[in-house]
């Protein structure tokens, strides 16, 4: 009998999603699947939904049709509402770690303490466990010499760093990225790049929106292609990049890598 947890249950699965915005179509009949320890890229021109999706696989947009499944769990439930579902929707949350374009650190707490918040106040983490994860993590993303440090003396790539270090403290099932070097100065790019390839050598199952075109190629399993808020097309990087069957990808490649794509 198979469980819910039984390892060839896709990690992510996104089925005939669709979301409006008022009169505003977005997303219009999205499917996905990630399976665990894959990392998939979603590239695309702006407004073509990318993040709309992204954000509806933890439930911060409510879609109006199709359903989300993390591990085999249904994310959306229009079955369920008020206390219960808050508690469904955070515990679905607890598995998903999210990293934003713009970093969302608390300016008040320091670097360890915003890692460490999530663990101690969700997960009831002892104190100082919840500190030697959080140290661990820093180090892990070359911070750990920050951790007294408060969000107002570190630089873009520094703040990014530790929100990639604060989603991993929750030890999620699934890290998304949401344009996490889109605000960043193009010499900090590389530093938080280069934290995410660590991940993906880790195999840590990953869903990234992302304007890098040469960081989606190298390091995802799988690369979707979105416009007007359809899939246009998606295949392995290796494809999608050199050799894309759609006359929009390759207009689309060929603005953001030049002809030689």
């Amino acid at each position: 009998m198979k469980t819910e947890h039984q390892t060839d249950t896709p990690m992510v699965e996104i089925r005939n999603v669709h979301k409006r915005f008022g009169d505003l179509e977005v997303l219009k009949g999205i499917d996905l699947t990630v399976n665990r320890g894959k990392i998939v890229s979603i590239i695309g021109p702006s407004g073509s939904g990318k993040s709309t999706l992204l954000r509806s696989v933890n439930h911060l947009e409510v879609i109006d049709q199709g359903e989300i499944l993390l591990d085999g769990v249904q994310v959306n439930r229009p079955d369920m509402n008020g206390l219960a579902f808050e508690r469904h929707i955070n515990h679905i949350r607890q598995n998903m770690g999210m990293v934003f374009q713009h970093f969302n650190l608390f300016p008040h707490l320091s670097t360890i303490d915003n890692v460490t918040l999530g663990p101690r106040k969700l997960k009831g983490m002892d104190k100082k466990i919840a500190r030697e994860l959080g140290m661990e993590l820093l180090d892990r993303v070359g911070l750990a010499e920050k951790a007294e440090v408060f969000p107002n003396h570190l630089s873009g790539g520094q703040k990014q760093r530790v929100a990639i270090a604060r989603a991993l403290a929750m030890q999620p099932k699934v890290m998304l990225f949401d344009e996490a070097t889109s605000a960043l100065d193009p010499e900090l790019v590389e530093e938080v790049n280069r934290v995410m390839r660590g991940l993906a050598e880790e195999h840590m199952t990953m869903l990234i929106v992302t304007h890098e075109m040469t960081f989606a190629r190298d390091v995802s399993d799988w690369t979707m292609f979105m416009d007007g808020g359809v899939v246009v097309e998606e295949c392995a990087p290796e494809k999608l990049f050199s050799n894309p069957d759609q006359e929009r990808t390759c207009n689309f490649l060929r603005k953001h890598l030049g002809d030689n794509h």
